[in-house]
């Protein structure tokens, strides 16, 4: 199951040439995760609620084509892997306008308590275990 977030891009995000900054693309994709969960009814307030944290472990990504002020983006968030400890969460990003893939990559994640203790989803949270397996691609 994958889910599409969209949002345009600011003035202030572009560098002296006029194009979307290479750095400000792993805020689009935290956004849009973060969209991906609040869709899923798992809000990083209910994940702190129920002590569970969700850091990055890495980012990977391959730019593909630019994106310039004015620009809307469209972001497909799916998760590619998950085993109860750790997921990977894939992305694709497309100008809206014209189609083209302006981005592809991946987030990886590790679920763990307050203290930064990895925990494992199918022991410590089924219902939100759950969750994730149903969004995981086939």
């Amino acid at each position: 199951m994958s889910f599409t977030f969209e949002r345009s891009i600011n003035y202030y995000e572009t560098d002296r040439m006029g194009v979307v900054h290479h750095s400000n693309y792993i805020r689009f994709l935290e956004e849009a995760r973060c969209a991906w969960m609040e869709e899923m009814k798992w809000p990083f307030s209910l994940l702190e609620e129920n002590d569970i944290t969700i850091p990055v472990l890495g980012v990977n990504v391959t730019y593909k084509h630019h994106v310039t002020f004015g620009d809307t983006i469209i972001i497909n968030v799916y998760t590619k892997e998950y085993n109860g400890v750790r997921m990977t969460v894939g992305y694709e990003v497309k100008n809206k306008e014209n189609g083209q893939i302006v981005l592809t990559g991946e987030t990886k994640h590790c679920f763990t308590n307050r203290e930064l203790r990895p925990i494992n989803l199918k022991k410590y949270n089924l219902d939100f275990n759950n969750k994730l397996e149903e969004t995981l691609e086939k």
